[in-house]
């Protein structure tokens, strides 16, 4: 496995691999590599002759009172993990070395990132499409793979990939999650032992309101207030939000038809974490 810090040795390995007619799976993450990261790096291989995983913790994607400064980073773990899981390179620039001078030019998805995560996280997915772009840029990867937890970021990037003629097929993959249900998350990290214990009501709420759909149930309104409800029984837990949304365009809806996505955003203690469904319905209102 290589290791890359410059954005010219990253450039040279990816030249020698294309030059060979080798396929390039990238995996974009900000380290403290968990077992999800390691499903998206497995997929990844199977899929292609090489696979590259970038670490860098992005600062524009954090907004001044965000927890970059303590976001945990745990280098020598995540290159031991990616050596031992077949990875071929890392690439793990720093701050000075993607930003070198003050940046001017910015990428902007419009219209998806004005619900969820991009209503409470002003400039957060400006600051993700930027670096996955210049990520691209970098790595020219024939398949790119993402998590579904990150559903918004999904979306936004996919609908980026495809505006901007990016030759990359994104690869969407399931949410790991722990055996009680909580979705896998660096920010698990964060937690105490009773606010690890009190996470579990982000995948409880988001159980009932499935349960609630498949039911019947077709009010949104209805489903986001059983959510709130389940999560503000838990003293530890404060809503962010709840939502119901069209799986496509992230536009709230009010009465659940064809594909919606069911997400939330809860903190905690001080940790915010997000967890999300996808709930389908055909033509004729069946599951």
């Amino acid at each position: 496995m290589v290791k890359a810090e410059k954005i010219t040795k990253m450039r040279e390995i990816i030249k020698e691999w294309k030059s060979k007619g080798l396929t390039i799976g990238f995996v974009p993450t900000m380290g403290c590599l968990h077992e999800g990261h390691m499903s998206l790096v497995e997929r990844a291989a199977r899929e292609n002759n090489r696979v590259v995983v970038s670490i860098f913790v992005n600062p524009i994607q954090f907004g001044p009172n965000e927890d970059y400064e303590k976001y945990p980073r745990s280098l020598s773990s995540d290159l031991e993990k990616c050596c031992s899981a077949g990875v071929h390179a890392v690439f793990c620039p720093n701050v000075n070395e993607m930003y070198p001078d003050k940046s001017l030019a910015f990428v902007n998805v419009e219209s998806l990132d004005e619900n969820l995560c991009g209503k409470t996280r002003p400039n957060h997915f400006r600051g993700v499409c930027t670096v996955v772009a210049k990520l691209f840029n970098i790595i020219s990867p024939d398949r790119a793979y993402f998590g579904q937890k990150d559903a918004q970021q999904l979306a936004i990037v996919s609908k980026m990939t495809s505006d901007l003629n990016f030759d990359i097929e994104i690869i969407s993959c399931p949410i790991l999650r722990e055996k009680d249900g909580l979705a896998l998350s660096s920010r698990n990290s964060y937690l105490s032992s009773d606010e690890r214990a009190a996470a579990v009501v982000i995948y409880s709420a988001l159980e009932s309101a499935k349960a609630l759909l498949k039911r019947g149930e077709r009010s949104a309104g209805n489903v986001k207030a059983a959510m709130k409800t389940e999560i503000e029984k838990q003293p530890l837990a404060a809503v962010d939000y709840v939502e119901v949304v069209d799986a496509k365009t992230l536009s709230p809806v009010e009465k659940i038809t064809g594909t919606v996505l069911v997400a939330a955003a809860v903190y905690i203690g001080k940790t915010r974490l997000i967890d999300n469904f996808i709930f389908c319905l055909d033509e004729g209102g069946k599951q």
